[in-house]
């Protein structure tokens, strides 16, 4: 069969594929643990639940507006301000099922074949394939590993191009969980300004941070009018499985998104939004204990990866990931990868699965248990002094 050149190359996101595998070895009786997968590994929040549940209850099951129920729209663009220190309207509010289809859409809108997209590498598998399908070209830019995966300004610079339409940002970013400086952002606002260029700003874990403040490209002179923005629900609220996301951009974008989203997914189901309008409107305590956890976790495995002969991780600054450099040990992080989960049962990711950059690195969840972390820390251990003696 021909298959149109967009979806050719277009190949599953490595998380996913690694979770079957895991799961086919769990079927076959053997214990996993999973550091694979980026998802919170506890339920959604029994209060949002409930409101999923109610709403329901109550018929809220029909078609609504393709951007978004009223409510949901309103709460999100206060939010999103008061956190911000930006003021939103509900008319820039854009709500979908998933953050996804706001890493799609939206490039469906400005862009024409020929332009050309910077975004990080490694990254979001998410980002190149949207490019693709949207007809752009895509630009990898890398991560500076020495300034704890900062962008790599010089590297930026080259990059750059009177055919650069967008750049897509991620901070705190997926692999790395490195942070972005507010000396980078200007640098990329005033780059995107002299070029006339759309900025696309991922911040879906811009709740999970464990040090500081992390600063949004938003709220820089004359960025508001050309930023997406990009959340959602998934990461904060544990509600991977509800796909619920929402954007937040220009008004004349926002109108766009309209029709794109008609035509593509309807809309998105009311009594998620329900839910998603109790996350937002309601207690924010478990959220809060949730990102403390998470940075109780994050320490464990760090300093465990580091104190494993072979493996140097930096400490991330945010999102629930590790990303150590594993290149001494002298095997592809592929080979790695595979060898950890068959001989280890870890399922984990090699750093190719987020880009060509991510060459000599793994990626690790430690949105699991302390427990099961220092569980796969012994297990990794024990594994590669295995695989030095058999060398």
């Amino acid at each position: 069969m021909r298959f149109a050149h967009r979806v050719v190359n277009l190949e599953q996101e490595g998380a996913y594929a690694v979770l079957a595998r895991a799961q086919a070895l769990e079927a076959e009786g053997r214990e996993i643990i999973h550091l694979e997968i980026g998802q919170p590994d506890f339920d959604t929040y029994a209060n949002i639940s409930l409101a999923g549940i109610r709403a329901i209850a109550t018929g809220q099951t029909r078609y609504n507006p393709p951007l978004g129920i009223p409510a949901l729209r309103r709460a999100l663009a206060e939010d999103a301000g008061r956190r911000r220190g930006l003021s939103f309207t509900p008319d820039q509010v854009v709500v979908a099922p998933g953050a996804k289809p706001l890493l799609f859409l939206p490039l469906l809108a400005v862009l024409e074949p020929g332009d050309e997209v910077i975004y990080p590498d490694p990254g979001f598998p998410t980002y190149e394939a949207a490019i693709v399908v949207a007809g752009a070209t895509p630009v990898p830019v890398p991560l500076d590993a020495e300034r704890r995966f900062d962008l790599d300004i010089p590297a930026f610079d080259e990059r750059v191009s009177p055919k650069t339409r967008l750049i897509i940002l991620n901070t705190p970013g997926n692999p790395t969980g490195g942070t972005l400086s507010l000396e980078t952002l200007e640098h990329v606002a005033k780059v995107a300004l002299r070029h006339d260029c759309w900025v696309m700003s991922d911040e879906i874990y811009s709740r999970l941070v464990y040090e500081g403040d992390v600063p949004s490209i938003l709220t820089l002179p004359g960025m508001a009018e050309r930023t997406i923005l990009v959340d959602g629900f998934s990461k904060t609220y544990a509600m991977t499985g509800w796909r619920l996301g929402y954007g937040i951009m220009p008004e004349p974008l926002a109108e766009r998104m309209a029709p794109l989203l008609v035509h593509s997914v309807g809309c998105t189901a009311s009594f998620t939004q329900y839910a998603g309008l109790e996350a937002i409107l309601g207690p924010q305590d478990q959220a809060d204990a949730v990102r403390d956890l998470f940075h109780r976790r994050r320490d464990v495995m760090v300093n465990g990866l580091n104190a494993i002969p072979g493996i140097h991780c930096p400490m991330p600054q945010g999102a629930f990931y590790a990303f150590p450099n594993v290149e001494s040990l002298g095997r592809p992080c592929e080979e790695l990868a595979d060898y950890l989960l068959d001989k280890a049962g870890i399922a984990l990711l090699p750093g190719t699965s987020f880009g060509a950059n991510g060459k000599g690195h793994l990626r690790l969840s430690y949105a699991n248990s302390i427990e099961n972390i220092q569980k796969a820390l012994e297990r990794i251990s024990a594994a590669l002094d295995k695989l030095r003696t058999d060398v």
